[in-house]
């Protein structure tokens, strides 16, 4: 190495701080001019402050030497003397005694240091510092049995496999998962109770080290709950979540009860379409001219959500003694007619005129297919739109063939499980191929696009329900489900750390940033939503996805209106909550579609506003929060 390069090197290190000895990465600074570029070049910083060597002080500097070590490409771990820097510790207000721990994030104080003075438990609060307190590090959890692999649980199964008394409650989880959060305090208050009698578990499947538990018994949703006695799985978890029914189920265990099925649409009550089986269909359909068929799924959010905008039609046109009908087939029971019709997805609309197949329909909205089926005409053609496959990109598209031999030999790969007549599709597509454009030069990146209209057999391996499915894979093992924003910075952003469990996850002050008024938008999620709420008299809630299109064209209507009923119409207030991230409260409201709005009054829901999308629109209803007809 060249003289002067090796200088260079050394007064970069000395204008930040120094390095203290061979062996350690802890950093200190002789000036308050260091600390500052310390602060500027550090994003991730952990300091020990004090204001002597002696003691435990000693023995605090020594673990961070190590922990330095340990951290060196994720944070920086710093030691200030306050006797030395005094005019650094005045400002900061710091007074040791006799040490005190604070963390800096982007050049700014973030917080106190405050989990617990032990290697592990640092370096875990450095890979987030912002999130929570880890399960085994709460007071409270001490006798809940901390699994931190796959191996640790094997153990335990191991170790009760002989025992005839003692059964293993694991409980699943996720750390961002608001149901879990909300669980965990009765898990552990459970097995302080039942400690010596059974043991309860908690299994991060989140973390990479997990995720063949994850797969082995098929975790798909947070938290599930399974029950081990003998070394085996004997069955899920049947009781209620709260510590006195764990207490008491752990203690007779038994099989959940079965579900009372759910009850079919067409034993509803008010139904006013028609609905046909593999039995009925051709008779049906040659007895009327024009027949609008929706084939379905029952479990289909998109279906339900269009389920009563197709009945109002129906209604409307029994009403105008109309002879166009409107009918439904039920495409998991009725297989034969799901063949025939080559039904891929749902919901699928098609059109039948004088007994025959005519066309397929894609509107959605009432007033639309009410004016077609007052009126039924051939819509205009569309021009046989290119395969994705034959376009130009670095995405790999794969078949039943190629998908395993590719994604086995990269590190990280993201696959984009899709049908080409899917609109959310569609608009995912040049923000994957962008992302794949980023990664263009690194060889163990991968997208992969899979047709499932084609190639169904690996998206029946992958359980694909609906269009599009992510999944990330690791050397095509360890299958993790993607859910994070749908846009090629999103992508991109997923793809650089895919095992940081943060890095899918957008910042929703970002998805607004770009709209007049955006400040007077409280963004919320499932910690702060009960809390809002219950202290604000009216409130319109916005509940979003950030890839939706409708979404993004009523933002900036939205956050102007926000900024004028903060000056207009006191005590209301505009709120969102991106709902591809709060699974709390997606699950709690039942959300088919984006965009969802929703009106809370003095702390309760009221009604869904299905009103226009102006501000003006928006304005008008909080000063007069009244349910219009097609709310009722």
């Amino acid at each position: 190495m060249k003289l002067e390069n090796i200088f260079t090197i050394v007064l970069i290190c000395l204008g930040i701080c120094q390095i203290q000895a061979a062996g350690t990465l802890l950093e200190t600074c002789k000036d308050e001019k260091e600390f500052k570029n310390l602060l500027k070049t550090r994003p991730n910083l952990l300091i020990l402050f004090s204001k002597n060597e002696d003691g435990v002080v000693k023995d605090k500097i020594r673990l961070f030497k190590e922990v330095s070590v340990e951290v060196r490409n994720l944070a920086t771990i710093a030691y200030i003397n306050c006797d030395t820097l005094k005019k650094v510790c005045k400002k900061l207000k710091i007074n040791p005694e006799p040490f005190e721990i604070k963390h800096f994030s982007e050049g700014k104080f973030h917080k106190d240091y405050d989990r617990q003075l032990v290697k592990k438990s640092i370096i875990s609060f450095l890979k987030d510092p912002k999130g929570d307190l880890p399960w085994d590090e709460e007071e409270d959890s001490k006798d809940v049995v901390h699994i931190k692999d796959e191996a640790s649980f094997n153990k335990l199964l191991k170790k009760y496999a002989k025992s005839d008394k003692i059964g293993i409650l694991g409980m699943f989880y996720a750390p961002w998962c608001g149901y879990c959060k909300k669980l965990k305090p009765d898990f552990s208050a459970a097995a302080t109770e039942l400690k010596k009698k059974q043991v309860l578990a908690g299994i991060d499947v989140d973390l990479t080290e997990n995720y063949g538990l994850r797969k082995t018994f098929n975790i798909t949703g947070f938290p599930t709950l399974l029950y081990f006695k003998s070394g085996q799985l004997q069955f899920q978890y049947g009781g209620e979540n709260n510590k006195d029914s764990i207490v008491e189920w752990m203690n007779d265990p038994q099989p959940p009860k079965p579900k009372e099925e759910e009850k079919s649409w067409a034993d509803e009550e008010d139904v006013h379409v028609t609905f046909l089986t593999d039995d009925t269909f051709d008779q049906f359909i040659e007895l009327h001219k024009n027949v609008l068929v929706k084939f379905y799924a029952p479990w289909c959010g998109h279906c339900k959500h269009m389920k009563p905008v197709f009945n109002s039609v129906a209604k409307q046109l029994k009403e105008e003694n109309s002879e166009n009908i409107i009918a439904f087939v039920d495409a998991t029971k009725e297989t034969k007619l799901a063949q025939r019709f080559k039904i891929k997805g749902y919901p699928t609309i098609k059109f039948f005129q004088d007994g025959k197949y005519a066309w397929d329909y894609s509107e959605r909205s009432e007033e639309k297919i009410l004016e077609y089926m007052r009126n039924p005409t051939e819509p205009p053609k569309k021009e046989e739109e290119p395969e994705w496959k034959d376009e130009k990109s670095h995405i790999f598209h794969a078949d039943a063939q190629s998908f395993a031999s590719f994604i086995k030999t990269k590190k990280h790969a993201l696959a984009f499980f899709y049908a080409p007549w899917c609109g959310h599709c569609k608009k995912a597509k040049p923000e994957i191929t962008q992302a794949a454009e980023h990664f263009k030069d690194e060889l163990k990146v991968a997208f992969v696009a899979v047709d499932c209209t084609k190639h169904q057999s690996i998206c029946e391996q992958f359980d694909v329900k609906g269009f599009p499915t992510i999944i990330y894979l690791n050397y095509g093992k360890n299958p993790k489900p993607y859910e994070g924003g749908r846009e090629a910075k999103d992508f991109v952003k997923f793809m650089k750390n895919p095992q940081d469990p943060n890095s899918a996850k957008s910042d929703p002050r970002d998805d607004w940033a770009d709209f007049p008024g955006n400040k007077h938008v409280h963004l919320l999620d499932d910690s702060s939503f009960d809390e809002f709420i219950n202290s604000k008299r009216k409130v319109l809630v916005m509940f979003y996805a950030p890839w939706c299109g409708h979404c993004k064209n009523m933002k900036p209507a939205y956050a102007l209106a926000a900024n004028d009923v903060t000056s207009f119409v006191p005590g209301s207030y505009l709120a969102a909550v991106d709902a591809t991230v709060n699974s709390q409260l997606n699950k709690k409201f039942e959300l088919r579609g984006f965009p969802t709005l929703k009106f809370f009054e003095n702390g309760q829901f009221k009604f869904d506003y299905n009103g226009g999308r102006n501000k003006e629109d928006f304005v008008e209803f909080l000063r007069n929060p009244v349910q219009t007809k097609s709310e009722l």
